[in-house]
C-alpha cells in the first residue's frame, strides 16, 4: 500500500496478521493455479477466520459457490463484498449476475445498471441488463442494451445472437437477416442456428 504523508517506512509495515493473510492468499492462487479449488477454499475460509471482512476471500467463495450452482450461497458472498466494496463495477456485476440466475429480476436490473453508472463501457454489464430486460418483456430497451453491448464486444455471438433473437421477436425480419449476414462472416455455427430457429435465410 502506498505511504500517506504522516507514515514513515517503519510503519508502513503491515501487522504480522495482514502478512499471514497475505502468504495464505497466495498459497490459495497457487493451488487454484492447479486446478485445486477444494483446498484453495479451505485456505480462503481460514483467512476470513481471521480476517472476516477480506475481500479477496469472499469473492473468490463466491466464485466456487457459483460454479457448483450453489447460487443463493453465492448470492450471500457476494452481497458482502458489495458492502464492502460499493465502488467496485465488478461487485455489483457480480451480485447482479447471481440475482438474474435466482429470477431476482429487479436486483438484478439495478445491479447490472449500477456496474454500468461506475464503468459505462462494461460490455458484460449491457449483455446482462438485456437479458434481464427481455425475461421482464422490455424488448425496446433491451434492443438498445444489446446494440451497445455489440459495439463494445463487436467479435462475441452471445450479444448478436440475442440482438437478432429480439428483432425476430419485435416483428422486424429484415433487421433478424442482417444480424444473421453478419454473423456469418465470423460465427458461421450461430449464423445456421438462427437460421434454424427463426426460419430466417438471409437474401
Amino acid at each position: 500500500m502506498p505511504m500517506n504523508s504522516g507514515q514513515t517506512a517503519l510503519s508502513a509495515a503491515p501487522p504480522p496478521g495482514r502478512i499471514e493473510r497475505f502468504a495464505l492468499a497466495w498459497k490459495a492462487k497457487v493451488l487454484l493455479l492447479f486446478g485445486l479449488q477444494a483446498r484453495a477454499n479451505q485456505v480462503f475460509e481460514d483467512i476470513l477466520r481471521r480476517a472476516p471482512h477480506d475481500v479477496y476471500a469472499l469473492n473468490s467463495l463466491g466464485y466456487a459457490a457459483l460454479q457448483r450452482g450453489e447460487h443463493r450461497v453465492a448470492h450471500r458472498y457476494f452481497e458482502q463484498v458489495l458492502e464492502l466494496s460499493p465502488q467496485l463495477s465488478n461487485a455489483h456485476f457480480n451480485l447482479a449476475f447471481v440475482a438474474e440466475l435466482l429470477g431476482m429480476l429487479e436486483e438484478a436490473e439495478q445491479g447490472f445498471r449500477a456496474a454500468l453508472a461506475i464503468e459505462e463501457k462494461m460490455d458484460r454489464a449491457w449483455y446482462g441488463l438485456a437479458v434481464v430486460l427481455v425475461r421482464q418483456g422490455r424488448l425496446e430497451e433491451a434492443l438498445l442494451a444489446l446494440k451497445r453491448n455489440t459495439t463494445l464486444q463487436p467479435m462475441s455471438p452471445f450479444g448478436w445472437y440475442q440482438l437478432a433473437r429480439v428483432h425476430v421477436d419485435l416483428k422486424q425480419p429484415e433487421e433478424a437477416r442482417a444480424v444473421i449476414r453478419h454473423l456469418r462472416g465470423f460465427e458461421p455455427k450461430v449464423a445456421a442456428q438462427l437460421e434454424r430457429e427463426t426460419g430466417l435465410r438471409p437474401v
